[in-house]
């Protein structure tokens, strides 16, 4: 492939975080202690739903998809990282690079969506709750997943195949640990208009569009609970939303506040350090936001554990 005064381009450079070898050590020990907990967290509540019945619910079944999702969405930026701090190496392939971006885009968007999901499943729990198996029924709830996985596969193919046309000079720096989509796009030496355009549309679109399904889901459980008689009816409703309203606020907290970081101090460095709070620590804590006040999660984590105790002393 020609990029650039015909020049193949085969590879770029992700700058990082800092590059002071000292600090090396330090932010690759952080890093790696933070995917680990993310993985290992969001596999104990795909184990927990998977294992108890009690928990074969269309709420839990949206949740072990998100701790998918979550896990994916990590494993997509952060081992490359670690493999280039381990190498003292800063490179990643061309082809590394669009298809990082490729799926990074996949799985933020997927996160985004899921949470939308969650919200309308809370909103027929709550404002609908003798209708709930009915509505949110094994179809729906499928074809509901299905649905996201089709639209986040095609927002990411279409903006990485716009990448693809682009043309790259000599400078391939990347001041990021990762490919970021607006990063690699400013890279380009060819004309960028119509990629700055269906990035900034589809951005728009596909994140205000999900947010304002929150928002409208929550306003109606706000006006349900508002109407309920008894305190502990209103208390026992909100328990249920409090987790996911948590992780919503998280996750649009943290994406928020990367981009106002970045266009108030106009730094590549500082908006690399402030999207970690939505790449890594935001699917770090979502285990914990969802386990930490939810009994059945403890309960079916319990029951899992007793029973692989269960067998090992049997094997033994």
């Amino acid at each position: 492939m020609g990029r650039g005064n015909d020049t193949p381009i085969s590879e770029f450079l992700l700058l990082g975080f800092s590059e002071e070898p000292v600090l090396q050590p330090l932010i690759f020990g952080l890093f790696l202690s933070m995917y680990l907990i993310t993985v290992l967290g969001n596999l104990l509540i795909i184990l927990a739903v998977s294992s108890d019945s009690h928990l074969h619910t269309p709420m839990y079944f949206f949740l072990s998809n998100l701790s998918l999702v979550d896990i994916c969405f990590t494993s997509t930026t952060v081992p490359k990282m670690l493999m280039n701090i381990l190498t003292q190496s800063k490179v990643i392939t061309y082809k590394g690079c669009i298809t990082q971006m490729h799926f990074f885009i996949l799985f933020a968007m997927l996160d985004d969506i899921l949470l939308t999901i969650m919200a309308y499943d809370r909103f027929v729990a709550i404002c609908h709750p003798l209708h709930y198996m009915v509505i949110m029924n094994p179809r729906l709830c499928g074809l509901l997943v299905l649905v996201s996985w089709i639209m986040s596969a095609l927002n990411s193919l279409l903006q990485g195949t716009m990448v693809l046309q682009l043309s790259f000079c000599t400078d391939l720096e990347i001041p990021h640990f990762f490919c970021e989509l607006k990063q690699v796009v400013q890279l380009a030496c060819s004309d960028t208009f119509l990629n700055n355009m269906v990035m900034y549309f589809l951005t728009v679109l596909l994140g205000a569009g999900p947010l304002a399904g929150i928002i409208y889901s929550y306003s109606k459980i706000v006006s349900c609970i508002h109407r309920m008689p008894s305190a502990q009816g209103k208390y026992k409703a909100f328990s249920t939303c409090a987790s996911h309203l948590s992780a919503v606020s998280l996750f649009y907290g943290t994406v928020l506040g990367e981009y106002l970081s970045s266009a108030a101090t106009h730094s590549s460095h500082s908006s690399a350090t402030a999207s970690v709070m939505y790449t890594v620590v935001t699917p770090m804590l979502n285990p914990f936001i969802y386990s930490l006040r939810n009994k059945d999660i403890k309960r079916a984590l319990k029951r899992f554990f007793g029973m692989a105790g269960t067998k090992g002393t049997i094997i033994l």
